[in-house]
């Protein structure tokens, strides 16, 4: 009685549950529970529909560093080998959907940073907790990618005489700010809209190298998000006054006389001629009519 039959199928052979057996070539897990040295990642993020999966792979990670990490442009530029614009590029895909936010706040000695805060859960306090789970479990859906609208360009200075070698020598300065800050990389049209303001800095005497050193000096560690914004703000702001006007010299003043001695009393005088009286002598010596 206690034989078994070792022809039989057993239940965890049974075809009834077709649906839960894997297909030819898809995927299998082979999966062991974590103790330690593991983070929680939802669905929403790990499948994101909108998110480019460089974004994703990023998201992942700097949801698995501790409080306190460095998780600027060129700290994760120094970590993996995409390149600062790549990763400056998935920053900003995951600020919009809402699992990056920056924060200012003001330090003890009153200066002001920005802090990143990384959100697991975007949007989890608008949600009641059964619609927050429910998003947890369940990939987001896809929706129509639609591009917002580009937000008109600052307004920047305009030199006095526009030469075109003055706007070439702009946009070389301009095309050049990548070389000291990788977030500095401008787009054609970014870079034709700002040469202007280049160009009536140096229109003002104003150096290549200083007009480098204003438009590169003290960016914020976490990365420019504009740096078109950002560079006609200081393009714009931190003007030089002009030059002062240089007119046509003046002519030369005439050289004073020689100093001699009255021939009538001796007394100090300024002449062109030796023998000569002052005023007073020349007055006594006059006929009286």
């Amino acid at each position: 009685m206690d034989t078994q039959n070792p022809s039989a199928p057993s239940c965890a052979e049974s075809r009834n549950a077709g649906k839960n057996h894997p297909r030819a070539g898809g995927l299998t897990h082979d999966n062991a529970r974590h103790t330690t040295r593991f983070t929680v990642i939802g669905n929403h993020l790990a499948q994101h529909r909108e998110l480019s999966l460089l974004a994703i792979g990023l998201g992942v990670h700097i949801q698995s560093l501790p409080k306190g990490a460095r998780v600027d442009i060129k700290s994760l530029s120094a970590r993996f080998p995409e390149g600062a614009t790549r990763i400056a590029a998935a920053l900003r895909e995951l600020e919009s959907h809402g699992y990056l936010r920056r924060e200012r706040s003001r330090i003890p000695g009153g200066r002001i940073v920005t802090r990143t805060v990384s959100c697991n859960q975007p949007g989890r306090h608008d949600r009641s907790p059964a619609a927050a789970e429910h998003a947890h479990d369940t990939p987001t859906p896809a929706k129509p990618r639609t591009r917002a609208p580009r937000k008109p360009l600052p307004a920047v200075p305009r030199p006095g005489y526009p030469a075109p070698a003055l706007l070439q020598a702009a946009t070389d300065i301009l095309a050049g700010l990548r070389r000291h800050d990788p977030g500095l990389l401008l787009s054609a049209c970014d870079t034709a809209h700002l040469a202007p303001g280049v160009a009536a800095w140096l229109e003002r005497d104003v150096s290549p190298a200083a007009v480098r050193q204003a438009l590169t000096a003290d960016l914020p560690p976490e990365g420019v998000r504009r740096p078109v914004a950002l560079l006609a703000h200081r393009l714009t702001a931190l003007l030089p006054p002009p030059p002062p006007f240089r007119g046509p010299a003046a002519p030369p003043s005439p050289a004073p006389h020689r100093m001699r001695n009255c021939d009538g009393c001796d007394r100090g005088i300024r002449s062109p001629e030796p023998g000569a009286r002052c005023r007073d002598c020349r007055e006594q010596s006059a006929p009286t009519l």
